[in-house]
């Protein structure tokens, strides 16, 4: 009878920026799994164009090291609070997780989110205080706030005694206390197996193993990740798949593979603690237990939690649709939104009253742009309405609005102007501190007047400041709040913009589009610098004559118009308004093209 492998599972969590993947990165390289010749990315398991473009984590990856006989099976997980329905099914998987807290900035919102999680389903954090190379950092006094933060988590005796550890994930060094030399992050190797005790042996019991993430190959189909709570599963073995409906299907596994450094390893059978993949059940879904043959035993489903925002799906009907993108169709559109339905449990689908578009619904504006972002660069097509924000009713039929907290540090000199835009945005302040030269502002604000500020933040603070936010709760209806007060600059025909007319424009109002760009009537070109929308001819070039006179001939110096991110795109357009989003481009329109379309739907 061989002994059973000795198997820890771990994640890392933290807010965002505060150093999860670069740990991860160093796990992998100190444990030996690089060859001496191979190159190495920083951030390795960031391996999506767009973490990579953004340096976030988006998708919760898994690997493994060996430590002293150990398997220490390691999930990074996403940082931002709109992905957090990837941290709540991950953080199931794991024996304990390791809090990553930024020694200069302490306890973020989406800190809290994420502990919070972990203490309500009775795991052991160790701590581990990063970046304590930084000038301005105050390890001890974290640890202090760290402390609190579990108290008002209600953690219990057991959960308070965390370790602490201090490190510099950047250069691979963890230590039990500041004052210990140490070269690599064996003591945090050591403190996890000193800490979590190795999984149980039910390798003898009935198979249990739920579904937490799901991914795509394009040889074998769509595949399973999850942990084998209890039994064995081997490869070509028959068995019972518990249905969200609490159906029962008889399914056959083809492959299973473990982890093994950075790369999923064939393997013909895996045991109880493990996390595996595995392949051949074609409609497995995320939260569904795969059992014995024959002696189901289903687990709980995964709770997520529901949706905050929603944004209106449409077909392209501008009339450069078909330009450029390869699906623009609203079979295409479905198509795509059922597919990405499959693995992206956070999400909601629901088909529009007419027939080109779907109500989609996400855990905040980043969630639902990066589906955006990858749509476009798949080659997709779509107009995409106002985000709009998911309200509820309590049990006396009250109004009900999502709310959330923000912590702002800004430069001293801005502080009052952001205080001042918030509390028109119905923000409500809860604490505010200054420490050299900047101010350090926490606020409860509705999500609704959140929408469209933070661009109006950077230019504020003239990008010095940063804000960061999450959802808390749900209170009462706020009333009205400010929408955009700018009106929208609004081509009047089809054609190509010239720098003649931009010039005329530009004195009145602040342009997107450069000279040479293809405009059509409706797109909007501008902001104008009054409330009211202006209808202007972009296109219109300058009359020439055979006369010459001084000057007439001076180039045109235009200032440089402002090019939209998507995110910033989403931010800007009032409820009248959409962005179009193809592979090439992003472009703002108004819902009617026509102006006289658009005085009809304005009186009405």
């Amino acid at each position: 009878m061989k002994e059973k492998q000795k198997i820890i599972n771990i994640a890392v969590i933290a807010h965002v920026d505060a150093g999860k993947s670069t740990l991860v990165d160093a796990f992998l390289s100190q444990s030996g799994i690089f060859r001496e010749n191979e190159e190495i990315v920083d951030c390795v398991m960031d391996s999506n164009d767009i973490e990579r473009e953004r340096g976030i984590t988006i998708y919760s990856k898994n690997c493994s090291v060996m430590h002293n006989g150990v398997k220490i099976n390691i999930v990074d997980t996403p940082g931002h609070a709109d992905f957090s329905s990837e941290v709540e099914r991950i953080i199931k998987t794991v024996d304990t997780v390791i809090l990553l807290v930024d020694s200069s900035e302490g306890p973020m919102p989406q800190t809290r989110f994420v502990l919070q999680k972990s203490l309500e389903l009775g795991l052991n954090p160790i701590l581990l205080i990063n970046k304590i190379d930084k000038k301005d950092q105050r390890a001890i006094e974290v640890v202090d706030m760290v402390y609190e933060l579990f108290m008002e988590l209600e953690a219990n005796d057991e959960q308070l005694n965390f370790p602490i550890l201090y490190g510099v994930a950047k250069h691979g060094i963890a230590k039990t206390n500041l004052d210990e030399d140490s070269e690599d992050i064996t003591p945090l190797f050591d403190t996890i197996i000193q800490h979590v005790s190795p999984y149980p042996d039910y390798n003898d019991d009935l198979l249990q193993m739920q579904v937490s993430t799901l991914a795509y190959d394009d040889y074998i189909g769509r595949l399973g990740i999850g942990r084998i709570y209890k039994g064995t599963i081997k490869e070509g073995q028959t068995v019972s798949v518990c249905k969200a409906d609490g159906s029962v299907v008889q399914r056959k596994i083809n492959q299973v593979f473990v982890y093994r450094g950075l790369n999923r390893t064939s393997v013909a059978e895996a045991e109880s603690g493990d996390i595996v993949v595995i392949s051949g059940i074609s409609d497995i879904s995320i939260g569904e237990t795969i059992c014995e043959d024959k002696k189901p035993v289903p687990m709980e489903m995964i709770h997520i939690e529901e949706p905050t925002m929603a944004m209106n799906f449409m077909v392209n009907k501008s009339p450069f649709a078909g330009k450029s993108g390869k699906y623009v169709t609203s079979r295409h559109l479905k198509e795509r939104l059922e597919k990405e339905l499959e693995v992206n449990v956070g999400l909601l689908v629901e088909p529009l009253e007419t027939t080109d578009g779907f109500k989609v619904s996400g855990r905040g504006e980043l969630h639902l742009s990066i589906l955006l972002e990858n749509m476009r660069r798949e080659g997709y097509e779509i107009a995409v309405s106002k985000p709009e924000v998911l309200m509820r009713r309590d049990k006396h039929g009250k109004l009900l609005e999502p709310i959330e907290k923000v912590v702002i540090t800004v430069p001293d000199e801005y502080s009052g102007s952001v205080i001042s835009k918030l509390n028109i945005r119905k923000g409500l302040m809860t604490a505010m501190s200054g420490k050299e030269g900047y101010s350090r502002l926490e606020y409860f604000a509705p999500t609704r007047g959140l929408l469209g500020y933070r661009t109006e933040f950077i230019n504020d603070t003239r990008g010095e400041g940063t804000l960061i936010r999450r959802f808390e709760c749900f209170e009462p209806h706020k009333g009205e709040i400010p929408q955009r007060i700018n009106g929208a600059v609004v081509a009047q025909e089809e054609g190509i913009a010239t720098p003649y007319a931009l010039f005329n424009i530009g004195e009145r109002a602040t342009l997107f589009i450069e000279p040479g760009t293809k405009v059509y009537e409706g797109m909007i070109v501008g902001m104008n610098s009054r409330s009211e929308d202006m209808v202007v001819n972009a296109c219109k070039a300058k009359k020439t004559t055979n006369m010459r006179a001084a000057g007439s001939d001076d180039a045109i110096r235009l200032s440089p118009a402002k090019i939209f991110s998507l995110e910033e795109a989403l931010e800007f357009i009032n409820d009248d308004e959409l962005v179009e989003i193809v592979p090439d481009d992003i472009r703002l329109r108004k819902k009617y093209l026509k102006e006289l379309e658009r005085r009809r739907n304005g009186r009405t």
